[in-house]
């Protein structure tokens, strides 16, 4: 592009940025065009003139939070399915350097053309089409992966006892991600919303707050056909989500109260969630809820509110502190975004959670972040917490359903040694301090209830 279209280019993006600026300010929306204009005509290299309105925005962004961004359209559609939690893929999770030495399937999604397929946890993925994966991001391969529903996808794949590498095709469909799930997996996939090896426990994982978490988590409490004595549910690496998820999860355990308010600029009450009448969980069952230093923004409202109206009991560690409230700006129709800090939520405890930027203390005495109840502080070293992180990943596999022709949606259904392999009930509190501080607090609260005498 000429150098002097470059230049009225710049002039008119930034001025219909800051357009609404008032009098006073046209010199600076003057002076940024006018940077943008020497860089494009003077920096050593070639610059394309997307990145630097990009990289521009990017910096006037930057400078207001931790948690204010810009997004630009090749991230936007991947922010936008993880809210969804629907992509078009071909369904499995993977993992690569530097945990990896090489790109590697952790599961597969059940029902989900990879799994139809019999790909199987434990695939190295030596080739996605014709793309080399050696040395290829994380980032990368995802994105290599996914695509326009229908469109095909080869993998050529390294399974470990079999001598020749494995090409699997298959063809891209509409992939609906879980955000609330449970122990074990029954023989069909489907999640077991209690222990294995204690099953008059509930247990229930939500790994963030998407459009679907308030029906699956629906789904997981209905323990009609199995009764339960007490729940706990895991928010540990939960970074958070919608906002609205979870003032919805809250009001699932609470009859009445505040679940918690958001303030705007010069602290103006903009909104207060409250609970409303009817509960899908018993007053009289106990509830543990575990917390980590990943515990994130709308993770912490759920922990920080059932904590607050003496609803659940909190067992961890004290969660990351983010107590702000970004909404996302479409801009350029919809293809970016500006996400910004528009808000501060506040719990029924009247406190805020957010951690600034001279509070980056673990042990800091101000009262950022949701912390454990008393008595129930239980911290992981790091070779703790990466071995609470596999061995739940092994929990987490979805083994393989289908055998023979791994591109034959048709295949028999598997039977014999690989189910007998699953048979042994594992407790999955030991190698987990946290977990066993929970399961020693319910066993606490049901010995309790027991000695009660009936009213």
């Amino acid at each position: 592009m000429p150098s002097r279209n470059m230049s009225i280019m710049f002039a008119v993006i930034v001025f219909s940025l800051l357009c609404y600026s008032k009098a006073p300010k046209t010199q600076e929306a003057r002076t940024l065009s006018q940077a943008l204009e020497i860089i494009a005509g003077n920096y050593v290299a070639p610059i394309e003139s997307r990145q630097l309105f990009e990289d521009a925005l990017e910096g006037m962004v930057s400078g207001l939070d931790p948690y204010s961004t810009y997004i630009p359209p090749e991230q936007y559609l991947r922010f936008q399915e993880s809210l969804d939690q629907q992509f078009g893929g071909i369904g499995i999770i993977v993992d690569g350097p530097p945990r990896e030495e090489r790109l590697v399937v952790v599961s597969p999604l059940l029902n989900t053309p990879a799994y139809r397929a019999g790909v199987q946890a434990a695939d190295v993925i030596l080739r996605i089409d014709d793309l080399d994966t050696t040395g290829l991001k994380l980032a990368d391969a995802v994105k290599q992966m996914r695509g326009k529903l229908g469109s095909k996808v080869e993998l050529t794949l390294q399974r470990r006892g079999v001598e020749k590498p494995l090409v699997v095709s298959m063809r891209r469909a509409q992939i609906m991600t879980e955000s609330v799930m449970g122990d074990t997996r029954q023989d069909s996939g489907a999640w077991e919303f209690y222990l294995e090896h204690a099953p008059q426990i509930g247990y229930i994982r939500i790994n963030s707050f998407g459009e679907r978490t308030v029906e699956e988590l629906k789904v997981a409490l209905d323990y009609s056909s199995h009764s339960i004595d007490a729940l706990i549910i895991d928010l540990r690496e939960n970074a958070g989500g919608l906002l609205t998820a979870a003032v919805e999860v809250c009001d699932m355990f609470l009859d009445e109260g505040r679940i918690v308010r958001t303030l705007g600029r010069g602290k103006r009450v903009l909104r207060e969630h409250l609970a409303t009448p009817g509960v899908l969980v018993d007053a009289g069952i106990p509830v543990a809820i575990l917390v980590d230093r990943l515990t994130a923004s709308a993770s912490e409202i759920v922990a920080a509110c059932l904590k607050d109206h003496g609803r659940a009991t909190l067992i961890g560690q004290r969660t990351w502190g983010k107590g702000s409230v970004q909404n996302v700006i479409e801009m350029e129709g919809g293809r970016s975004a500006l996400k910004l800090t528009t808000a501060t939520y506040w719990r029924p405890s009247e406190k805020n959670i957010h951690r600034s930027k001279k509070d980056w203390d673990e042990f800091d005495e101000d009262d950022w972040g949701v912390r454990p109840s008393a008595g129930f502080q239980c911290a992981l070293t790091e070779d703790q917490f990466k071995q609470v992180a596999q061995m739940r990943r092994d929990r987490d596999i979805v083994r393989p359903l289908v055998v023979g022709d791994a591109g034959n949606d048709h295949a028999e259904t598997a039977v014999g040694e690989e189910s007998e392999e699953n048979d042994e009930i594992v407790d999955p509190s030991n190698g987990d301090p946290q977990l066993k501080k929970a399961l020693e607090y319910i066993a606490g609260k049901i010995s309790e209830q027991g000695s009660q005498p009936e009213k």
